[in-house]
């Protein structure tokens, strides 16, 4: 899941460049005229990179604007002349900035960075002279002082919380002198966030390793071979085979390459990423965001930024996540030192004489899986050819909603990887319009995430329809073969169309409280409950079609599937767990951290116990998600969401897969109100009780270790 903002720092005959674009464009600048286009979606055709800067400069000053005049009026402050004004404030700035982060994420190139660099001081000085103007807090204040006297619906008591909380959290209780604190922490943040993104992907896109001698490619399938050769003849190297640090390439290589030093050449590209002592280094700037983000909590009144962060989420402190985490990190790593003693027992047995090591594991927990299961992924993968993967996703949504989906072949795309699909209700109704966007590229950020191109709110009563993109880096189509999925990449598929289905199906009526603005440890519920379709023997015979053969996947080999369910879970979940209490640790300091960031992240890997095989999912310069994502002190969040999905999805086991009456309080209880409400107390009205771990535990095979709390 991606929410960015933008930001950036400009070079001076860039600036002079995007001056003149404001003189010369304002005529033929799409953002300044409404979108022509069908359902009103952005006329990707007609914007260029021009366009950006003057764009969100004429909607900064606009909102301004709009903000003095809320200020200056004379009238006492209600609901309506205060909270909703400032909501509808800002749409030009908000529907050109959201536009331009997408694209610097999911199609970017060298302008576009330059771009964000130049406009991210001005951006963040912008929203601090909404956040910290004391006039319009104290009118803000006002209302929220009189909040049970107004006879404000459930929703507009909401937005007034938010709105009034978010000023204290911006700082505007704050004197002059702190206010002026914060402006330039906020400043400097927004930059080192986006410096910290921008270098991950240019050290990922750097890195290639060349092969030219097919010997070295023992152990690769067919098509991860032809996907490589593919990949070595777009870079200008035919006849060879390239492989690089972008998901589908790196993994599948570790995970079947029999050549050991070459996998563990490209094993310390990527864990080296960021890493090297070069300009494109992370080390300086995740510790200055660091300890910038504790420095504004302490401004606020935190003593860290995770107990900032926190507050407003189901967890409510680090002690409650701390809990959790620790309560599954037991298991967790007893299990991960079995699965590695196993993998020890088998490189013994082959007659190699060398000790299991991080490049080893997942090549070594393949061929452990194949003794034990009779199960090779490779057996699996022409089961799951990315057209129908979607077309089970489709049918997976329509029996539980009645949803449909159908391309739109005349609508403007940012790419041409990316497809437009209109959503309609059972009965034809408009619900909106979603963009897939599925294969990795240079200009393209790693991993998979649900974004919004508008957000669903409701105009004079109507309905304004949501416009989502979901964006991925599967494995391509080669010249012989169609997309064929890896079962994480089917899984990431459902769980990425969650997310989609939580902003598609939002029906409030302001947009701030639409879809995914939930606390971050509630968001990934829509998400990961719909991963539990994905593996259902039933559902698997809807869309899991052999792609040469038409043969439905055979009950053999889902029996495999389903025996080999908890296998790898003690390495998947060590790893994911280590990344959150790294995560934890970096955002719950209340000293500056002063030793360096390889060192904090060695001292706190020690402290855990990890174990010398296994290293944090992401390493601290390249944890995109909490250096430049929206996930500091959250990345726990999907093992939180994961104790309630799969609660949730006993309510479901318990009746049957497609039960409509527990399908319709999912959509109205959860997918339908945003963040209109407490949502513990959305949980509850849609399962009538609160969540338990037990079924997370027994899903992930933990159920029968020992739990002992972690000193």
């Amino acid at each position: 899941m991606k929410k960015q903002l933008i930001a950036a720092l400009a070079t001076a005959s860039l600036f002079v460049a995007c001056g003149q674009s404001e003189n010369e464009n304002d005529m033929t600048n799409p953002f300044l005229e409404a979108f022509n286009t069908p359902f009103e979606v952005p006329p990707f055709d007609k914007i260029k990179n021009e366009h950006f800067a003057p764009a969100l400069r004429e909607g900064m000053k606009q909102q301004q604007e709009e903000i003095n005049a809320i200020v200056n009026n004379s009238e006492a402050p209600t609901f309506e002349n205060t909270i909703e004004a400032m909501e509808f404030s800002g749409d030009l700035l908000s529907r050109t900035n959201i536009v331009f982060s997408n694209l610097n994420s999911a199609n970017t190139n060298d302008e576009l960075q330059a771009i964000a660099r130049e406009m991210a001081p001005e951006m963040s000085k912008h929203y601090d002279n909404i956040n910290l103007n004391e006039k319009l807090f104290e009118k803000v204040k006002a209302i929220w002082d009189q909040k049970d006297n107004l006879n404000l619906n459930p929703e507009q008591h909401k937005l007034l919380e938010k709105r009034y909380k978010s000023f204290v959290r911006s700082g505007a209780n704050l004197n002059e002198a702190d206010k002026e604190k914060m402006r330039s922490i906020n400043s400097k943040l927004s930059t080192l966030s986006l410096q910290f993104g921008q270098n991950l992907l240019a050290e990922t896109n750097a890195y290639q390793l060349v092969i030219d001698n097919r010997d070295d490619l023992s152990g690769l399938s067919e098509g991860q071979i032809e996907a490589a050769a593919s990949d070595a003849k777009a870079a200008g190297l035919e006849g060879k085979w390239l492989f690089t640090l972008q998901n589908p390439s790196v993994m599948p290589f570790l995970q079947y390459a029999d050549n050991r030093e070459l996998r563990k050449q490209i094993w310390e590209a990527y864990q080296i990423r960021a890493n090297q002592a070069n300009d494109k280094d992370n080390k300086a700037i995740l510790l200055e965001i660091a300890n910038l983000r504790r420095e504004k909590a302490n401004l606020l009144g935190f003593k860290t930024h995770a107990d900032y962060v926190l507050e407003e989420t189901m967890a409510k402190n680090s002690e409650n996540v701390y809990k959790l985490l620790n309560q599954l990190w037991t298991p967790a790593l007893a299990k991960a030192k079995v699965e590695g003693a196993e993998m020890q027992e088998l490189i013994n047995a082959s007659g190699n004489g060398f000790e299991l090591a991080p490049w080893d594991w997942r090549y070594y927990e393949e061929k452990l899986k194949q003794q034990k299961f009779d199960l090779d992924e490779q057996e699996v993968k022409p089961y799951f050819a990315l057209d129908k993967v979607q077309e089970g996703v489709f049918m997976v949504v329509k029996n539980l909603w009645g949803l449909t989906f159908e391309e739109i072949k005349d609508i403007p795309v940012y790419h041409p990887d990316a497809k437009a699909y209109e959503v309609k209700e059972a009965d034809g109704t408009h619900v909106g319009v979603l963009y897939m966007d599925f294969h990795p590229r240079a200009s393209k950020r790693g991993g998979a995430w649900m974004t919004s191109y508008r957000s669903q709110k409701s105009e004079n009563g109507e309905r304004k329809a949501p416009v989502i993109s979901i964006v991925c880096n599967f494995t391509r189509p080669t010249a012989d073969a169609p997309a064929l999925l890896t079962f994480d990449e089917v899984t990431t598929f459902f769980h990425e169309f969650g997310h989609a289905l939580h902003g598609l199906l939002s029906n409030v009526q302001y947009k701030s409280l639409a879809g995914t603005s939930v606390p971050r440890d509630f968001v990934e519920l829509p998400s990961q409950i719909m991963e539990n379709w994905a593996t259902e023997p039933t559902v698997l015979k809807q869309y899991a079609v052999h792609y040469k053969t038409g043969e439905i996947i055979p009950d053999s080999l889902i029996e495999k599937l389903q025996k080999s369910g908890t296998f790898g879970q003690g390495f998947g979940t060590t790893e994911y767990l280590a990344a959150s209490l790294l995560d934890l640790d970096y955002h719950t300091q209340t000293d500056p951290i002063t030793i360096g960031a390889d060192e904090f992240e060695k001292a706190s890997m020690e402290k855990i116990g990890l174990i010398d095989e296994i290293i944090p999912r992401y390493r601290s310069t390249y944890f995109s998600h909490i250096f430049s994502g929206g996930y500091s002190a959250g990345y726990y969040s999907y093992i939180w969401s994961g104790v309630l999905d799969t609660d949730a999805f006993q309510a479901f086991k318990e009746t049957d897969l497609f039960n409509q009456d527990k399908a319709q309080a999912f959509r109205k209880e959860i997918l339908e109100r945003g963040g209109t409400d407490d949502p513990m107390k959305m949980y509850v009205n849609f399962r009538g009780e609160e969540p338990k771990i037990d079924a997370l535990l027994k899903k992930r095979g933990l159920d029968e270790v020992s739990m002992q709390r972690r000193d």
